[in-house]
């Protein structure tokens, strides 16, 4: 940055290298998107769907940038974080407010909890809803964005291709023409950067000029076990928010919101229409969560000179880097399992006693944390095998331009835990089958969770040792560790 502000080259020019450069990364992420999402045989040609990821995420990353432009506009005339706020919340209450008498007005009630037979009926009402009422108007800019995308032929692609490139060309002009300063900013980001470079090169720690002190998740004792000081540790490195006294409340909201929403007459309705989706979240929690709650050695890997000097077994350490995004995952997960028990009572013809409801609930909350330890042993692991391969840090790329690495990372992860999953769905299957023939159906789903537990449990202490011993071998001076 230092050599790079003072040439001479203009504001647009440097705006003009930045989006340049990121092409790269969204052109990247717009292939991989494209051969992971983009074979349908209901789908347009795949050329298409690739020219149209293209424009999705081009326009995302111009909007992205234009925001970022709107702010600093905003911080240089004066206005403090906290005006801003202010005047954008007031704007966007009032207009949700609006926005909602209007919904209340126009929107379609949601289908009788009887007249539900399958995702189809779900799907239906959703369409309903996002085409009718106020819907239509807020999602027509995105309209005009995916249009491409969803093309089923080179004749829509054409006509739907000019509303998208004016979007672009639009959210364009917005950035080139931001009479923003950003230089200053940049070089203090630059320098910042360098400093925190030049300390864990010299075996100090990055973090430890003044900042704002964070809250901390639970009281730690001046004894115990070394990884639950590392928990700690990264708890606080998360967020202030990751502290017991949230997720108590978060989880007994959980509780409250599933019982009033499943056990009223009046919301049952809604509660058919918000428990797949509901499910749909666990889902994705327990397949991408890993790739986004990265409080562990993919953050802290530019420190592994100072993690090396603590006297803790590496085993242990391992354990201790994994904890805390271990615990986030979990509650987050307990949270949707408790939501999903109170509000899939039933589910068209199909009715789910409340016993068989707890029973699936409770073997979803034991095979939950031994799961999220097992998918993140392996990230884990390869951050440790190949470290110039991944972005690690705290100042790692993120946002678009990081959307095809990741999406890379959790192809190849999917498949690895597929493989390590084999053994446990084996065992939760015999289990599962001679508990029930033995009479006792309601318990057979309890007691197979639980053995599956036991064997991920065991992978997970295997892979720890074999993450320490990665760890140990991990040599800091040899390998060009990102920072």
């Amino acid at each position: 940055m230092a050599f790079l502000f003072p040439a001479p080259v203009s504001r647009r020019t440097l705006i003009h290298f930045k989006l340049f450069k990121s092409q790269t990364a969204i052109l990247f992420a717009a292939v991989i998107f494209t051969l992971v999402l983009g074979w349908s045989r209901t789908a347009g040609p795949i050329w298409t769907r690739a020219v149209g990821w293209w424009l999705i995420l081009s326009t995302l990353n111009l909007h992205l940038l234009g925001s970022s432009f709107a702010r600093t506009i905003l911080l240089d005339r004066g206005i403090s974080n906290w005006k801003r706020r202010i005047g954008v919340l007031a704007l966007v209450a009032a207009v949700a407010g609006g926005v909602a008498i209007w919904a209340w007005q126009t929107l379609p009630a949601p289908p009788p909890a009887e007249s539900v037979t399958g995702l189809e009926d779900i799907q239906y009402y959703v369409e309903r809803v996002l085409g009718s009422g106020p819907m239509v108007y807020l999602l027509f800019p995105f309209r005009l964005v995916v249009s491409p995308y969803l093309a089923m032929n080179a004749r829509d692609f054409l006509i739907a291709l000019g509303p998208a490139l004016l979007l672009l060309g639009l959210h364009y002009l917005w950035v080139v023409r931001s009479n923003v300063a950003f230089e200053e900013a940049s070089v203090e980001a630059s320098r910042k950067m360098a400093e925190k470079v030049a300390a864990v090169r010299a075996g100090k720690h990055p973090l430890s000029g003044p900042k704002k002190r964070k809250r901390a998740p639970f009281k730690l004792g001046p004894t115990g076990l070394p990884a639950v000081a590392l928990l700690w540790k990264n708890l606080i490195g998360a967020g202030s928010i990751f502290t017991l006294r949230f997720w108590i409340f978060l989880i007994w909201m959980a509780v409250v919101v599933g019982i009033v929403t499943g056990t009223n007459i009046k919301t049952a309705n809604f509660a058919v229409i918000v428990g797949p989706l509901v499910l749909m979240f666990l889902a994705m929690s327990f397949l991408m969560g890993p790739q986004f709650v990265r409080q562990d050695f993919r953050q802290e890997l530019p420190m592994a000179d100072m993690l090396k000097t603590y006297p803790v077994p590496a085993w242990q350490l391992a354990l201790g880097e994994l904890l805390a995004p271990v615990v986030i995952l979990t509650a987050l997960q307990w949270c949707l399992i408790v939501l999903a028990v109170f509000m899939l009572p039933r589910f068209g013809s199909e009715e789910f006693s409340l016993a068989y409801r707890l029973a699936a609930g409770f073997s979803a909350a034991v095979m939950a944390p031994v799961l999220n330890m097992v998918s993140l042993l392996i990230p884990n692991s390869a951050v440790l095998l190949f470290p110039g391969w991944f972005q690690t840090g705290r100042e790692a790329p993120h946002g678009i331009e990081a959307m095809g690495q990741r999406m890379v990372f959790m192809i190849g992860q999917l498949i690895v835990l597929g493989v390590a999953l084999v053994p446990v769905i084996v065992v939760f299957a015999v289990v599962l089958v001679v508990v029930q023939m033995a009479g006792h159906p309601v318990m057979a789903i309890p007691l197979a969770a639980v053995a599956a537990a036991l064997i991920m449990a065991l992978e997970a202490a295997l892979g720890l040792m074999l993450l320490g011993r990665l760890f140990e071998r991990f040599d800091v001076s040899g390998e060009a560790v990102p920072g």
